[in-house]
């Protein structure tokens, strides 16, 4: 009996890494096709942000800067990120700067417990998003109370935007 029972585990164990294998790449499959992932105007018009899965945890929503309006300052110099707290990063171009972080997918399939980050004036919020419509996000910026908070909605941009100078290209798929 007791070499029956370990029979049996050994064929289960050999089909294990299969199932795994299946289920990884179901769950990859089903997080490529997120209606929130693209690239999308902010609130002003000013900038377009990319909405991605981060590299370095496939189960959260990140997001940089990939096109600006007005990518030059008065003096005709690439924008920079001059409000950012850390001296060091001071220098970092405003195109391809890393804005939203984090962002998991909830039960009810919003993302929050994000942070995002505004270069206009070198603060970081926690932050959540939710697509309200097949064009629109709802992007949240907030202080502990998410209630208390602040939403912009932000538009889908056309597929054929251009990228500013210094944006990375887009995620692999």
């Amino acid at each position: 009996m007791i070499d029956r029972v370990f029979t049996l585990a050994g064929k289960a164990a050999r089909f294990l890494p299969a199932l795994i294998v299946s289920l990884v790449a179901l769950a990859t499959e089903s997080a490529a096709a997120r209606p929130e992932l693209g690239v999308w105007y902010n609130d002003t018009g000013e900038g377009a942000v990319e909405v991605y899965i981060c590299e370095e945890n496939a189960n959260r929503l990140c997001g940089r800067i990939v096109w600006l309006k007005q990518p030059l300052n008065d003096q005709g110099v690439a924008k920079h990120d001059r409000y950012n707290p850390d001296p060091a990063n001071q220098a970092r171009p405003i195109c391809g700067l890393p804005i939203l972080w984090g962002l998991a997918l909830k039960s009810d399939g919003t993302f929050d417990d994000g942070q995002i980050y505004d270069p206009k004036t070198g603060k970081t919020y926690n932050s959540a998003l939710q697509l309200a419509e097949t064009d629109k996000l709802t992007v949240t910026g907030y202080l502990g109370i998410k209630m208390l908070g602040k939403s912009f909605t932000w538009t889908r941009a056309p597929a054929d935007l251009p990228r500013c100078a210094g944006a990375p290209p887009p995620p692999k798929a």
